[in-house]
């Protein structure tokens, strides 16, 4: 697997010795997972403290586009569909963006580190299969003492009814288990405004703002913003001949842009109102904003994982600060420490 440039490792702290040193042993990491043992690391030999708290962490559980993918020649970036679970390591609380067959992974995990979470919030994208499909298969779901809201924004109940969406794909002709009787409290959170600040999540306040753009049937665009942290997802958007300048603005300053790029330059065009963008359409949009990092997801189910290494590198003589997102990849929003 790919490294993380050291460049990235600097930018996590002010700290000199710590980068030095930080540096040094990423030279040994095999996996860009490691960023954050890395860093830790070089801390303690420095004997300065790192803090982590204000700040948020992102773990891919569904990088795959379209379908679900199972062939040995794809698994290196993953063959689940959209799913990523985002940390907020003040309180260790989570929340979730979209329910993709990724889901299923994140729900055992849950149940395998036996954290359990006061309350889950899984905010939805858009409602195309690739983003729900998990649902039905995400083990939190059957506790009867777990709280799960399930969150829109931007859409309230005359477009969209949330409940109904997950009673109909959970029908006895679709599926054996009927909503109402997966056990879990669930709550059908539905705000037409697409700012919202939020306390809900262990008292601690976090801002996301939705942007709708352009896909089949519309999706949105979410900014998570905490304790000065910034965390951007834009998946599942099709530009026009211009990149979007909403999107520019949602994406402005962050510290980290998940990008959809499912295609090439050539495959969009033969693609044209599929509703995605290409790599070089993320890279464009991350330039225009001034994003700090870029990880591109919702592979192409056809793009193998020698295709996506060798875009990746392409990507990064553009873009020096890119990964292509991996299936169980973490990337950290670290907080600033002091020197």
């Amino acid at each position: 697997m790919s490294r993380l440039p050291a460049r990235s490792i600097r930018e996590c702290t002010n700290s000199k010795g710590i980068r030095e040193r930080a540096v040094e042993l990423e030279a040994h990491l095999s996996d860009y997972n490691s960023l954050k043992d890395t860093y830790q690391l070089a801390a303690r030999e420095s004997g300065t403290y790192i803090h982590k708290n204000d700040c948020m962490k992102l773990k891919f559980y569904g990088t795959r586009g379209s379908i679900p993918i199972c062939d040995a020649g794809f698994q290196q970036f993953g063959g689940n569909t959209t799913c990523l679970q985002i940390t907020f390591t003040d309180t260790n609380s989570i929340a979730i963006i979209d329910a993709g067959t990724g889901l299923r992974n994140l729900g055992r995990d849950l149940l395998a580190i036996g954290h359990k979470q006061e309350q889950i919030v899984i905010a939805f994208t858009h409602f195309h299969w690739d983003h729900i499909q998990g649902f039905p298969f995400f083990a939190p779901a059957y506790d009867s003492s777990q709280k799960i809201t399930l969150l829109t924004l931007g859409r309230d109940q005359t477009v969209t009814n949330l409940r109904e969406i997950f009673e109909v794909q959970m029908q006895a002709e679709y599926f054996p288990v009927q909503l109402d009787h997966m056990g879990a409290n669930f709550e059908f959170l539905q705000i037409a405004d697409a700012s919202k600040h939020f306390t809900g999540i262990n008292n601690v306040e976090t801002v996301v703002t939705a942007q709708r753009h352009n896909h089949p049937g519309g999706a949105y665009s979410f900014r998570v913003e905490r304790n000065g942290k910034v965390l951007v997802v834009c998946t599942d958007v099709e530009h026009g001949e211009q990149i979007d300048p909403r999107l520019v603005e949602l994406a402005r300053g962050a510290d980290l842009l998940v990008h959809d790029a499912q295609y090439t330059a050539e495959e969009l065009q033969k693609r044209r109102g599929w509703g995605h963008s290409s790599f070089d359409q993320a890279m464009q949009l991350a330039e225009m904003a001034g994003v700090k990092r870029l990880a591109l997801t919702h592979h192409d189910p056809g793009h193998d994982d020698e295709f996506l290494d060798r875009i990746e590198k392409l990507c990064r003589e553009r873009f020096s600060n890119t990964v292509l997102a991996r299936e169980g990849m973490e990337i950290p929003i670290w907080e600033t420490p002091e020197a």
